[in-house]
């Protein structure tokens, strides 16, 4: 499919979750990679989705981890990331196997569910019972909460919430926590590469796309510095949220009408 074949309403949804990304790369320091693929999903596959974002997330990404390079630690992140390799490995398999309704039934719930968790609190009340315990969170933990992320990332670019829980239940400072995750999602996301490539999301279509929303990037991190001092930071995610969860919605609505 040449670029010339896509609809127009593609290249503006696609621009604006892009630009959405930058902004909240660049302004309000939340997980960026959730919101684009399911936009996108409206107009095309899944798939296609999460193949033309995973280079604009990995460009953001080397942005990040030298803006906190050192400040991460080995020891926090081993178990993390090991679990990661093998989330990343179940979501390329079921990335093969499964039909793009079926991708579209997996991504509009994660969407949902992404929301659902930040409305409810979830993550936050999961975190506050760990805290309660005497032990930290060991390596085992790690590696499910890493594994969950892993898998989430590899379909949507949604890995955010599972690896909060661990990061959070740690208990290290700020700078540390950011640090941490900006190593941790560059590695998610250039290991994606592999299996991106070999399940042909890599291919020359997908990357034209990438190029041709490339420049949006810069635009979206400075729009997310402008818009830091002078948009609340809950009025924005709040509308987000708000439109990450109606896209959620009418990608299930749309997967489940057209299986029945």
């Amino acid at each position: 499919m040449s670029l010339s074949e896509y609809p127009v309403g593609f290249f503006i949804g696609a621009s604006f979750a892009v630009l959405i990304t930058g902004i909240i790369k660049g302004g309000f320091g939340g997980a960026a990679g959730g919101l684009a693929v399911p936009i996108m999903s409206l107009w095309i596959s899944p798939a296609v989705a999460a193949g033309v974002m995973l280079p604009i997330l990995c460009a953001m990404d080397v942005l990040g981890v030298r803006a906190y390079w050192g400040k991460w630690s080995w020891a926090i992140l081993r178990p993390v990331l090991l679990g990661a390799l093998v989330g990343i490995g179940v979501g390329s398999l079921m990335f093969h196997s499964l039909s793009p309704q079926q991708l579209k039934l997996i991504v509009g719930t994660i969407a949902v569910v992404f929301v659902l968790n930040k409305w409810l609190s979830l993550v936050d009340r999961l975190v506050t019972l760990l805290n309660r315990s005497k032990q930290a969170m060991g390596s085992l933990g790690g590696a499910f909460w890493g594994s969950l992320s892993g898998f989430t990332s590899t379909i949507a670019h949604a890995g955010g919430p599972p690896f909060s829980v661990y990061i959070l239940s740690r208990q290290i400072d700020r700078t540390s926590v950011v640090a941490c995750s900006a190593l941790y999602f560059l590695f998610v996301n250039y290991t994606k590469l592999v299996p991106y490539y070999f399940l042909g999301q890599l291919n020359q279509t997908n990357l034209e796309l990438s190029l041709v929303f490339a420049p949006l990037v810069p635009v979206g991190i400075w729009l997310g510095v402008w818009l830091h001092k002078r948009v609340s930071e809950k009025v924005f995610y709040q509308t987000s949220y708000l439109l990450l969860f109606s896209t959620g919605l009418k990608l299930i609505w749309d997967a489940t009408m057209k299986a029945s």
